[in-house]
């Protein structure tokens, strides 16, 4: 579970951990490919853990599995499209999405690992998500895409998309993220998908066509 530390000491050492992370996982590719891919480092995005945005505590403990996940799954809230870009709504997203899946829903905490905002801020959801994409050898069971939470990391965003597109702000949010986190799991770009790809849903919307351009976006950011 996060421990609840300053935002600009957990950026900070989110940064160091990251970077320690991500040249641990290509040393492993070896030769000169790890070299390569070395020299085309993702940098960590901005996350604001729980304890930035005001997570309520888990209702129960977390599990982490002690295996790195092998996918990305992309979703969207089915919440209004807010024009609010602002931090501090993206914080009072993360809230109201907590509230409805513990309150409503019944789960210990967020279903999903992260979210991203329309205005392109990026969030922790479920406790210890963060944690463990920094260090990239573990990952939080989540419960956002039946029969995928012991082995996906799921990422919400926020609105909704079935007739009309994301802003720029939000995409361009989920490409860095996307880049990230493949980089710090071994993730090939290839292994993003969306949660209609497993469940029968609507969602993610219009995301789910754009899925060939996120992967492409984020294989040519990994080098």
């Amino acid at each position: 579970m996060s421990v609840p530390v300053s935002r600009r000491t957990a950026l900070r050492g989110a940064v160091l951990l990251g970077a320690a992370a991500g040249v641990s996982g290509l040393a492993q590719l070896g030769g000169d490919r790890g070299v390569r891919a070395a020299a085309t480092r993702v940098d960590q995005p901005t996350i604001a853990n729980c304890a930035t945005w005001g997570a309520r505590p888990p209702s129960s403990r977390v599990s982490v599995v002690q295996s790195r996940p092998n996918k990305i799954i992309v979703h969207h809230t089915a919440f209004p499209n807010s024009t609010d870009y602002s931090l501090a709504h993206a914080y009072a997203n993360s809230r109201d999405i907590q509230d409805l899946h513990m309150d409503t829903n019944g789960w210990l905490d967020s279903g999903q690992h992260f979210t991203n905002s329309r205005g392109g801020h990026l969030t922790e959801g479920r406790h210890g998500s963060l944690y463990a994409l920094l260090h990239g050898q573990t990952m939080v069971q989540g419960a956002h895409c039946v029969g995928q939470n012991s082995q996906a990391i799921g990422i919400e965003n926020e609105g909704i998309y079935l007739d009309v597109q994301p802003p720029q702000a939000l995409w361009d949010s989920l490409v860095r993220f996307c880049a990230f986190t493949c980089q710090q799991y071994a993730i090939p770009a290839s292994e993003i998908y969306g949660h209609k790809d497993f469940n029968a849903t609507q969602c993610p919307g219009l995301l789910h066509g754009r899925l060939p351009e996120l992967r492409a976006a984020v294989a040519a950011r990994l080098g």
